[in-house]
């Protein structure tokens, strides 16, 4: 017995000693990376001591005397707080995912090369302005200082992971910038789309159609092409799906209004911003304030990986961003060479497919061998969607040449319209409606877009490629773009709406956001005679639904015609009829009326489409949220008729059966009792790490934050959106909100969803999420004073000869 005792005194020492030891060790892989934003850092290659203010959100403000220093600053400042996320985002656009999440990401590593970042970015290099590079090559050194001096106190991911992270070098910036031009959802449902008719007829197929008509709210309703008459040219899914779980997307939808002196309460011009993204850990911006004493002075969000500020204002503007949803992609069917593969048919004779052979390593050690192929628009992408018996090629506009980094390191610089407009030149390939204020008084909003000049005008779906019929001739020139610049109404606004109307000659889009949330945002800017910014901050945490509203009597309409509705049901009733469209997360009527949504969608598709294609069109948002628009507008619908039952359904039977089902399913999540039914209850954020999908890494490096429960929805100002019909898992939002005051710029107001930091031990890391949960701001701290009274940490990076 006492031996027996004495070993399981042993067992329980060792026992404790490996909780010790764990504990300590895990510990210190959590704090090691933890920077102190106090401490002095020597960093080869200045000409002068940088001087850094942090605020108590740990916001860098950097105070240099060049730019080389500026740069080189700013890419330690960046490594140390996000070297993770940055070397993320240059592996998606390398298209090496696989060597640190597995061969699981072979297909999308292989299509991520397929966009050929990394070809355009060297290019770029040779070609783009010296000054652009040497700041490039700056902000390259200091990454690569951080990296090698604290080659041991790396962020816990690396050493989860198993890796640790290569030199940065300026292309990476370069692919980085290109990559905001990755937004290709649309142009995959294109391809969803001619899945679809091989299942539907011509009537059902034509409801799904993009109808122009259907989109009346315009971004500029009031632009025209002062006379002048061009000469006009008349299974992806799951591998995007994979790259939507990282957490990477950027400019999906977005808000931006401004106003003039004349709208607002004190006569000075106020802009507004909030850029929709999805909502992860850490959060896609990183807010910065970069100074050179008489030749700059710009705050804002920055994207991890790259040195400028994209979205934000200096001493004389500010800008904001909305993505157009310009249609800058098209597939081409190939017919080949019956007696040699790699030959295509186009303008009537064969040509060869160009190929490379494609080395991708594995988390294993293993290496997969992999061959693209391209012709002339670009590359063969049939591979990736399993199209069988045929070959697809895609021309999209990242292909085209742009150089978006020009444009943001000018737009850091702009003192004036015209200044901010020649900036926009080579804004091409990513495609926003970038809104401008200054503090001069004007206002104005630009389509900076890459817009093809094709033979097309809104077809959708695969075309004929073995001529150049189709393919495209160049882009529209850029003094043809849209604009707005002082307004007689005295503001300017986008949604992500309709860019304009038909009588522009080109054709720029055929996928837009419902016009609900621009036509909320133009309804309370009109609302008042005088606006202030707390108007504004009302404005970006709106939640009423226009489209609720406008759904509301439709809705009701068929099930007053209803007899037989249970007490539950004609309680359900009465609560929305009593609404007023408000989602807020204490609604129960808020809930009731988008698990009705719901419903109704899957009620009308699924029963003609199968469950499988049902939920690849229930996914493209672009397809199915204008589709039910239009069938609820019109009050008929061929997909209305159920083909499962024995007689021909009417939209109103589908709208009673989509409310019943919708009655049943919330009785059965929240109660017997919809008095007691809240929308937050059954629509919440949890802001996730992608490293947490393994529970156990959440739990001991305290990852994820949440669940919050929100309100609003996609057809509200402020949108928390969940996937496809999911409402448990908002995933998409406003990934910064900021209000800019250029009379006052220290009176400007910002929030993110998370924090500067991306290490979870960090007191950064997600220190403004309940804040911006609860609808907070926080100031945008500019001018010398305000920074230094606002500081908690100052530090100064020594300049040391680079010999040394």
């Amino acid at each position: 017995m006492k031996i027996i005792k004495r070993i399981i005194q042993i067992l329980l020492v060792v026992v404790i000693l490996i909780f010790i030891a764990g504990f300590f060790g895990v510990r210190y892989i959590s704090n090691r990376s933890v920077p102190d934003y106090s401490t002095d850092v020597n960093l080869k290659g200045l000409s002068a001591d940088v001087e850094v203010f942090r605020d108590k959100y740990g916001i860098p403000h950097v105070y240099a005397k060049t730019e080389k220093d500026l740069y080189t600053a700013v890419g330690f400042l960046m490594a140390q707080d996000r070297l993770w996320q940055m070397d993320l985002l240059r592996r998606i656009t390398l298209g090496r995912l696989s060597e640190i999440f597995g061969a699981r990401y072979a297909d999308t590593d292989l299509l991520l090369r397929a966009l050929r970042y990394t070809d355009k970015s060297k290019y770029l290099l040779d070609e783009t302005d010296p000054v652009i590079i040497d700041a490039l090559k700056a902000f390259s050194d200091g990454v690569n200082e951080y990296i090698e001096a604290n080659e041991r106190k790396l962020p816990p991911e690396f050493t989860i992971l198993g890796y640790k992270p290569e030199p940065w070098e300026p292309f990476h910036s370069l692919n980085l910038i290109g990559y905001m031009a990755w937004d290709l959802k649309a142009g995959w449902s294109e391809l969803l789309l001619e899945k679809i008719r091989q299942v539907v007829d011509s009537t059902h197929m034509k409801e799904l159609l993009p109808d122009k008509s259907g989109y009346r709210s315009l971004v500029y309703p009031d632009f025209k092409l002062s006379g002048r008459k061009p000469n006009l040219i008349t299974d992806l899914t799951q591998i995007t799906d994979e790259l939507d779980k990282l957490g990477i997307e950027i400019f999906d939808g977005s808000n931006n209004w401004a106003i003039s002196g004349i709208k607002s309460a004190t006569g000075n011009l106020v802009l507004a911003n909030d850029m929709h993204i999805s909502l992860n850990v850490p959060g896609i911006w990183y807010q910065m304030h970069q100074v050179i004493k008489g030749k700059l002075d710009v705050t804002g969000v920055v994207l991890p990986g790259q040195p400028l500020i994209i979205c934000g204002h200096n001493d004389r503007i500010a800008w904001g961003m909305t993505n157009t949803y310009v249609d800058n992609m098209d597939f081409y069917l190939e017919k080949i060479n019956p007696e040699d593969s790699n030959q295509y048919l186009y303008n009537g004779k064969w040509q060869n497919f160009s190929s490379k052979t494609e080395l991708i390593a594995t988390r294993k050690g293993d290496t997969l061998i992999r061959v693209l192929r391209f012709n002339h628009r670009g590359p063969v992408v049939s591979q990736f969607k399993h199209v069988e018996n045929d070959i697809v090629t895609m021309h999209w506009v990242g292909d085209e040449y742009s150089n978006e980094m020009r444009t943001v390191y000018f737009l850091n610089r702009a003192g004036d319209w015209d200044q901010f407009t020649d900036a926009l030149k080579t804004f091409r390939s990513i495609s926003q409606n970038i809104v401008y204020a200054d503090k001069d008084g004007n206002i104005g909003l630009f389509c900076a877009a890459g817009i093809p000049v094709r033979k097309r005008s809104g077809y959708t779906g695969m075309l004929p490629g073995w001529t150049d019929e189709y393919d495209w001739k160049g882009m529209v020139p850029f003094e043809d773009l849209p604009y707005s610049y002082n307004p007689e109404c005295g503001y300017v606004s986008s949604a992500n709406n309709r860019t304009v109307g038909d009588d522009y000659p080109y054709h720029i889009g055929s996928w837009y956001a419902l016009p609900y949330r621009i036509n909320r945002i133009r309804d309370l800017l009109g609302a008042k005679e005088k606006l202030t910014v707390n108007d504004f901050k009302e404005i970006q945490l709106d939640q009423k639904s226009e489209m609720a509203v406008h759904y509301k009597p439709v809705f009701l309409k068929a099930l007053k015609k209803t007899e037989g509705l249970s007490d539950l049901q004609r309680q359900c009733f009465q609560i929305i009829d009593s609404w007023d469209g408000t989602m807020g997360k204490d609604s129960p009527a808020a809930a009731i009326f988008e698990i009705w949504y719901l419903k109704l969608r899957q009620n009308l598709f699924a029963d003609d489409l199968g469950k499988e294609l049902f939920g690849e069109l229930n996914r493209v948002s672009t397809i199915i949220r204008p589709a039910v628009d239009r069938i609820i507008e019109s009050g008929q619908s061929v997909w209305a008729d159920d083909i499962n039952t024995g007689k021909v359904e009417s939209l109103s039977d589908i709208l009673i059966k989509s409310f019943q089902d919708a009655v049943n399913e919330l009785e059965n999540s929240l109660g017997h009792d919809p008095l007691e039914w809240k929308w937050g209850d059954i629509h919440k954020i949890t802001f996730t790490h992608l490293l947490a999908s393994k529970k156990n890494l959440d739990r001991i490096f305290s990852l994820n934050r949440g669940p919050y429960r929100v309100g609003g929805s996609f057809h509200t100002v402020s949108p928390y959106t969940y996937p496809a019909d999911d409402p448990s898992e908002v995933n998409h939002g406003s990934s910064h909100r900021h209000i800019y005051t250029p009379d006052n710029w220290d009176s400007s107001l910002t929030i993110i969803p998370t924090g500067n930091s991306g290490i979870p031990a960090a007191r950064n890391y997600c220190d403004q999420t309940e804040m911006y949960i609860n609808g907070l701001y926080h100031k945008d701290l500019y001018s010398t004073e305000a920074v230094k009274s606002g500081a908690v940490d100052h530090m100064f990076f020594r300049a040391v000869n680079s010999k040394q």
